[in-house]
Formats: structure tokens, sequence, C-alpha cells
């Protein structure tokens, strides 16, 4: 492995950030918007899956206590 320059590393990773596309004001918006529908809905999932498997469960208990 080739040994760098720091001055080349320097403005080899400023040449780099340079091209990174930063998203907008909007995009930033709108997908964290989305990650909290998206947390909530599979809160809403999990919680009805537990109530399903819980009541499930009582049910069957029930029959053997």
């Amino acid at each position: 492995m080739a040994k760098t320059n720091p001055l080349t590393y320097l403005q080899q990773a400023r040449a780099e950030v340079s091209k990174v596309v930063w998203p907008t004001r909007r995009e930033v918006l709108l997908t964290t918007v989305m990650v909290f529908i998206m947390a909530a809905l599979t809160a809403v999932f999990f919680a009805l899956v537990d109530i399903l498997i819980r009541s499930g469960l009582q049910g069957v208990l029930s029959l053997f206590g």
C-alpha cells in the first residue's frame, strides 16, 4: 500500500467531498416524515401481533388451567 503525502490526502478528500450531492431541505423533511410514519405503522403492527398472541395464549392456557 502506497503512502500518501498528507497534503495530497487532504486535496483528494476535499475533491471527493465536493462530489457529494447533498439533499435539499424539502427532501430531508419528506424523508424524516416518512421515517416517522413507517415507525408508527410498525409499532401499531407489532402491538396488534402482541395482542393477538397474548389473547391466543390466554385462551389456550384457560383450557388447561
